[in-house]
């Protein structure tokens, strides 16, 4: 059975989305210190916006670490005063580990992720489609609930995995937004360890550093690009700049992150 076991990143991000910060269920610490017990997350209504709060170093309120493994270094957050209002900007030195925020179940149906962020500077290694150069400076990931009865053998035998580990289950499937150094936009990349994400490429290369890129997505129309069927109710939303494959520096930002409800067209 542990040859089907998830790559250590990919376990821990689909935890995190399904509110477990970090492997098992002791007290874990962020990268501030700060010493909190993952099995204690309560779901939110909404996401909290970073521009509603004060610039300031530790975890933005209502945004819960989460770790990728001991080994790994975490990428560092903080919300800073930036441009005239509260952005959360990301530091990341060879380094992967993210913010996730577990969510009441709403429908997918008309509902669109809403979102703006900047890249600072380059990850010239980085090729999201070849795994051992997997890196981004910016991820918003979404967590949708479903049917994990039909899914194969090994994704169930994933899924059994994950709960022995951590006390959580995962979530049945993941839309990752990402901004890509190599692939084009649009372009919906399988995961190499799991089918259960893929990543859609919403900014390519490396041509527009320092600009604000705003995006609006409607996630049932990507989830059945993705997927070919339609998707269940979405439980959770994260973030993630990593380094750690290329062994590289990046500095990102992130603005406030949204669900809007859209009346049908």
């Amino acid at each position: 059975m542990l040859k089907h076991v998830l790559h250590p990143l990919i376990l821990a991000m689909l935890l995190a989305l399904a509110g477990c910060t970090g492997f098992g269920g002791s007290s874990v610490q962020d990268e501030s210190g700060q010493t909190f017990d993952p099995s204690k997350l309560t779901a939110q209504d909404e996401l909290p916006k970073f521009s509603a709060q004060t610039a300031r170093n530790g975890m933005p309120h209502g945004w819960n670490f989460y770790r990728i493994a001991p080994y790994k270094k975490n990428t560092v957050y903080r919300l800073e005063n930036y441009q005239g209002r509260t952005v959360l900007s990301a530091n990341s030195k060879t380094s992967a580990s993210g913010l996730a925020v577990k969510l009441h179940p709403r429908a997918a149906n008309n509902l669109w992720l809403q979102w703006e962020w900047k890249a600072l500077s380059a990850i010239p290694e980085a090729d999201n489609a070849e795994r051992y150069h997997d890196d981004a400076p910016l991820r918003i990931l979404v967590a949708f609930d479903g049917n994990k009865s039909k899914l194969p053998l090994k994704e169930k035998m994933n899924f059994e995995m994950a709960n022995l580990i951590s006390g959580q289950e995962m979530p049945y499937a993941t839309l990752m937004y990402i901004w890509s150094g190599k692939s084009p936009v649009d372009t919906i990349i399988n995961n190499a360890h799991t089918s259960r994400i893929k990543m859609i490429v919403v900014d390519s290369g490396w041509d527009n550093l320092g600009a604000w890129h705003k995006h609006q997505r409607d996630l049932a129309a990507d989830y059945m690009r993705a997927y070919g069927e339609a998707p269940g109710e979405v439980i959770g939303i994260a973030l993630l700049t990593d380094t750690d494959n290329t062994k590289s520096e990046t500095r990102a930002i992130y603005g406030d992150i949204e669900l809007i409800r859209k009346s049908p067209k």
